[in-house]
């Protein structure tokens, strides 16, 4: 009876265990969660809990094995692509971020492997970009590495029962037998064929070609809202040093964003080239301070917003910004 009752305190405390909300937290060894040790746990059991081998977890938590782990001794589970995955279509247990003090959606992406910002939108059900300190986002999703589909090779053709084997290295232009059908000759499965086969040039993929945004010649999603913004206005008028930052935004909708220090997150600046005359209104989604790769630019533009402003290939370039 005493040990039926131990096994089921067990059972419960690790129910309890992997119930749980998951935090990430990052340190110099990357993104991890934080696992508080039950009774009946191990390495063993903890590495089968997250997908992780027993040496990995003791290795970035610079303990030995040998010594075991203890009830109520917290330990860091390193997220990594055998466990964690920021796949647009990941599906598992969601691992949460807390937003910090004056942290945009930009900032948070940084911060946690680069998820895409789309993603963060759709996981979290935001219709804007706006997010408040201490709000927990779903970066990414806990579960087992899952095995590459396997290949499926087609089952090898077989002759008709009809057409009988033959050892004659001419068939009969007579037989009733169905002839093999001839594959067609095609240049990238047949490249080491010994016969000679028509060399047709191969385009470069579509992926590799610069894409273009769609312009409606207004500045795009936000014009609306900017031209209500300065009803009152205009409190700057400059003209800056701009980086870019890649988002799926702004391609197909026409909503651009923007990095910038000392404006309010959600505001809307407009933004034009002295050197094209195009202009576009965007969204700021937060500031520029604290990310050493943001030396040397005042602000940050989305791709998109730079495709429509004609900007080029230049890291930096000059634009005019107004709000």
């Amino acid at each position: 009876m005493k040990k039926l009752t131990l096994l089921f305190l067990s059972i419960c405390f690790s129910i309890v265990a992997f119930c749980q909300e998951l935090l990430v937290q990052s340190g110099d060894k990357g993104l991890y969660i934080v696992h508080t040790v039950v009774p009946k746990e191990n390495f063993y059991s903890v590495g089968r809990l997250y997908a992780l081998s027993p040496k990995e977890i003791a290795a970035f938590n610079n303990v030995d094995m040998t010594h075991g782990l203890s009830i109520g001794q917290s330990i860091q589970i390193p997220l990594t692509a055998a466990n964690f995955s920021q796949a647009s279509a990941a599906q598992g247990r969601p691992v949460y971020y807390v937003v910090g003090e004056k942290e945009g959606l930009y900032r948070v992406s940084l911060k946690n492997g680069k998820v895409l910002m789309a993603d963060l939108r759709k996981w979290n059900h935001l219709s804007s970009d706006a997010i408040s300190t201490g709000q927990k986002l779903i970066v990414g999703y806990l579960g087992a590495a899952q095995a590459a589909p396997a290949t499926v090779s087609a089952p090898a053709s077989h002759p008709p029962a009809s057409t009988p084997v033959t050892h004659d290295p001419a068939p009969r232009r007579d037989s009733t037998a169905v002839k093999p059908v001839t594959p067609v000759e095609r240049p990238m499965a047949d490249s080491g064929s010994a016969r000679p086969v028509q060399v047709v040039p191969t385009p470069a993929p579509s992926s590799q070609a610069p894409r273009t945004a769609v312009k409606d010649g207004q500045g795009g999603a936000f014009r609306g809202a900017w031209e209500q913004q300065v009803k009152s206005g205009t409190s700057r008028d400059a003209s800056v040093v701009s980086g870019i930052f890649k988002t799926a935004s702004g391609w197909q909708d026409t909503k651009y964003y923007l990095l910038i220090d000392g404006v309010e997150p959600g505001s809307i600046v407009k933004v034009s080239s002295p050197s094209t005359g195009k202009f576009i209104y965007a969204k700021v989604l937060g500031g520029m301070s604290g990310i050493r790769q943001n030396q040397g630019y005042d602000i940050r533009i989305s791709n998109a917003a730079a495709s429509v402003l004609e900007a080029g290939d230049s890291e930096k370039f000059t634009v005019r910004i107004q709000y």
